[in-house]
């Protein structure tokens, strides 16, 4: 994502030499030009304020229409509501303390320092070309996706209080701090990993936690490695909520250019590009194996692709993004389906094989495919080796924080609120036992 947060350093120093005052955490991994006087470009605006809604269309409609679809359907109004929450638990807790967190500045590699209930933000404020207001929403959009996409590893059996516990704690102590770390002038920054719109941020960091989670959970009731007796309830709702993040993400992967400008474009056609090649040959792999191509299998094929082209969208030319779309279609499917049955753990709905594996994936092939034509970054196939040693180390120590951070949060939520549900309520369904609701 472009941000020019790694310019932590440079930015002090012109302050002290120009003696005045520029906004901090503007967006860029060594590319955004540095501006004495940043002007409001009203196009660059206007975009912005669009992709901020395309990338909450994500989440509410889209992911939770996408989840909802795939769980039984006595948990139905579970999963939407899980996904609803977290978007209004999330946009307070962004405002209070998210925001300061990941873009508040300052010399610390992990947290940001200042802007804590968004003080000195002002309508005036500007960050780069476009109202920090706007930014501010912008990145509010990504907090509330990322938390969101977790819940698929455990639905269907974890109590509704120990859910939002662990939301609120994870969205301020792992979300954010790893924001700063890769978009925030932090440690990943420092170190040069590039990460255009959150393969790190969002995809690895959610996936890592989603494996943390389901294991520490346990398998759902009926879970079995010979039989698979969760067949997806309602396959239109997902097909039509995978239809809505795929049109969602251009907002997420464009978005961040933080500009109407070509880099913009070229992120657009890069997403659509492998959107499309991973939907294939997701589809044709799962022909090959089971004899027959599923609606479900093209819809996960495409999000695959999305989530493994979303930290090099802004960074490789088309050629690249085509390899990443055709690696993710095949690679997402087995770590979504025969790795979890190999190692026996209980991920509902593929959120480590599909966002954990897709964005390693692609954080790592972001590091060969990088040109400089695109992002102003080389990788290993224009004579970079160096980058791709760097984008391995960020993956390791995205995962390696966020998996740390994530148990211990999720072995304190357990010891006071509790997380599963009991086997009485799992029966009956989550939709009844906790909400008394239900779609009948």
């Amino acid at each position: 994502m472009l941000r020019n947060s790694n310019m932590t350093g440079r930015l002090f120093a012109a302050m002290r030499a120009l003696g005045m005052m520029l906004a901090l955490g503007l967006p860029a991994v060594g590319m955004a030009q540095e501006q004495a006087t940043p002007v409001l470009n009203s196009g660059d605006t206007a975009w912005m304020l669009t992709a901020c809604a395309l990338v909450l269309f994500m989440t509410i409609p889209g992911l939770a229409l996408f989840y909802g679809g795939l769980v039984r359907k006595k948990n139905i109004v579970s999963t939407l509501m899980q996904c609803f929450v977290i978007c209004c638990l999330v946009t307070v807790l962004w405002m209070v303390a998210g925001y300061g967190i990941a873009f508040g500045g300052g010399d610390n590699p992990y947290f940001g320092m200042s802007k804590f209930f968004l003080q000195g933000v002002t309508m005036d404020s500007m960050i780069g070309s476009i109202p920090e207001t706007v930014f501010i929403m912008f990145q509010m959009t990504f907090a509330i996706i990322t938390p969101a996409l977790i819940i698929g590893s455990f639905v269907e059996r974890i109590k509704f209080g120990g859910m939002l516990a662990f939301m609120g704690l994870w969205l301020l102590l792992v979300y954010a701090p790893i924001a700063h770390m890769v978009w925030g002038g932090g440690l990943q920054a420092q170190m040069g990993v590039l990460d255009f719109a959150g393969g790190s941020v969002v995809h690895i960091n959610a996936g890592v936690a989603g494996l943390i989670a389901c294991l520490m959970l346990g398998k759902r009731k009926e879970f079995s490695l010979k039989a698979n007796l969760f067949q997806p309830s309602n396959i239109t709702y997902t097909m039509v909520g995978a239809s809505m993040l795929w049109v969602g993400w251009f907002g997420f992967n464009a978005g961040s250019a933080l500009a109407a400008n070509g880099l913009a474009g070229i992120a657009m056609l890069n997403t659509q590009i492998a959107a499309a090649a991973a939907a294939l040959t997701w589809m044709a792999s799962e022909w090959i194996m089971r004899g027959k191509p599923s609606l479900v299998g093209i819809s996960c094929g495409a999000v695959a692709g999305l989530v493994a082209v979303t930290p090099a969208a802004g960074f490789v030319d088309m050629g690249g993004a085509l390899v990443i779309g055709l690696l993710a279609g095949t690679l997402c499917l087995i770590g979504g389906t025969y790795l979890k049955h190999t190692l026996g753990y209980d991920d509902s709905l593929d959120v480590v094989g599909v966002h954990g594996i897709g964005g390693i994936l692609g954080a790592l092939m972001t590091g060969v495919f990088a040109v400089e034509a695109v992002g102003g970054k080389t990788g290993l196939l224009e004579g970079n080796s160096a980058q791709l040693m760097t984008q391995f180390i960020g993956v390791a120590i995205t995962i390696g924080y966020s998996a740390l951070v994530t148990t211990a949060i999720l072995i304190a939520v357990n010891m006071t609120i509790g997380l599963r549900v009991t086997p009485r309520d799992e029966d009956t369904g989550l939709d009844l036992s906790t909400h008394g609701e239900k779609i009948d």
